[in-house]
């Protein structure tokens, strides 16, 4: 489509700083005016009250307006998007995912990072798992399965739409999960030589918390003739990484029937009949009341407390009482690895709630090592909000 036909936005005076600075999101107290009021999802142009071009990118109703898929006053077509994905596979080349024989699950795609804010891909041993979180990238998801495929080739041999509970609420669509390309029986897929089973049709995310690879990593070389707390397991993946790497032995809990029998399914893939682990179905607080003494490894990732800048608080409060429970309880000499996948809990928010739990356990604290988010997790230098992944690994005495 010729971008002349694209509806213009104008934004007020001032409000055009973020967008030279290539920050990619418009708010909606920045727009002044349209000149025809656009449909949501759709493609438009961003002029200053300068009238300078600044972007072009997704309209929504929201407090994000516009997230830019382009800085350049370019044509949108089919090679633009087969270069962006292109783009994105390339950078995961170069760091040695594509390649790697031990490993067959990451981000393929991961929003602003890689210049498409508003669409998360996760790849799963051939088939591409596509989670739209703004209605522009729900609209095109179509075109841009097919082009992935253009792009993987042989590599890829499914794509599929889990985008039902990701898109603002506020849009009038219906979304159903489903294949947009090929079809995919096999969901058993490798990370560091481990084997996960992924249900990407009823999992939570995209099927897998692809993030914590190199953090699961660590532990399991943080375990070794450790007792292994594994809080809000999951499907698992914490736990038999601390098996791995030679826990004695290893206790999982999640308030989810699901993810339990999830996480015992994975660890009898990989260790069969090991006697070491056990899985409980418990409220982590409850479950955490008193424990004292019988762990000294203990792993706190819980699920997003703040989904929402209004959440904050009570967020920020609930990992300071999380915390100080694990440092209360567990062993002098332990090890807590503590995280917050909250975007909008910033790094230094969620150290101080940690700390202030600290402060209420009365122990000694003392950092040992500041996590994040893996290299094919990517944050855009003008975008710092993409960093949403804090970790820390805590040495108490």
């Amino acid at each position: 489509m010729n971008n002349q036909l694209f509806p213009i936005v104008w934004l007020k005076p001032k409000k055009e700083q973020s967008l030279k600075r290539f920050h990619p999101w418009v708010f909606s107290g920045a727009i002044h005016s349209f000149d025809k009021e656009p449909e949501e999802g759709e493609l438009v142009r961003v002029i200053s009250s300068q009238n300078e071009f600044l972007g072009i990118g997704h309209f929504q109703i929201g407090s994000i307006a516009i997230r830019i898929v382009s800085f350049q006053d370019i044509e949108i077509d089919d090679d633009f998007w087969f270069r962006k994905l292109q783009s994105a596979v390339i950078l995961r080349k170069n760091i040695g995912l594509l390649d790697d024989p031990q490993t067959n699950v990451y981000r393929l795609v991961h929003g602003e990072g890689d210049g498409l804010p508003g669409l998360i891909i996760d790849y799963y041993n051939g088939t591409a798992v596509y989670q739209a979180h703004s209605i522009g990238m729900y609209l095109i998801r179509e075109k841009l399965a097919r082009l992935l495929h253009d792009v993987l080739g042989k590599g890829l041999v499914a794509v599929y739409d889990k985008s039902d509970k990701t898109l603002p609420f506020k849009a009038d669509i219906e979304p159903q999960n489903g294949y947009l390309w090929g079809k995919s029986i096999e969901k058993v897929v490798r990370e560091h030589g481990n084997q996960f089973k992924v249900d990407w049709v009823e999992g939570q995310k995209t099927g897998f918390f692809v993030d914590q690879r190199e953090n699961r990593k660590l532990v399991s070389d943080f375990s070794n003739n450790r007792d292994v707390l594994n809080m809000f397991c999951y499907s698992g993946g914490f736990s038999f990484c601390a098996m791995q790497g030679n826990a004695r032995l290893v206790h999982s809990v999640d308030a989810s029937s699901k993810a339990i029998e999830l996480t015992r399914q994975n660890v009898e893939l990989n260790f069969k009949n090991d006697s070491r682990h056990e899985a409980y179905v418990a409220d982590a607080f409850d479950f955490m009341r008193d424990i004292k003494n019988r762990y000294d490894l203990i792993i706190l990732d819980p699920p997003a407390f703040a989904k929402h800048r209004g959440a904050l608080r009570p967020a920020l409060q609930a990992y300071k009482r999380l915390n100080a429970k694990a440092f209360e309880q567990i062993r002098s000499g332990g090890i807590v690895f503590t995280f917050s996948c909250s975007q909008v809990v910033s790094k230094d928010q969620f150290r101080e709630a940690v700390f202030s739990g600290a402060a209420i356990s009365g122990r000694q604290v003392k950092i040992l090592h500041q996590l994040t988010q893996p290299a094919d997790h990517p944050i855009d230098i003008y975008h710092p909000e993409g960093e949403y992944l804090k970790g820390l690994v805590l040495y108490v005495d």
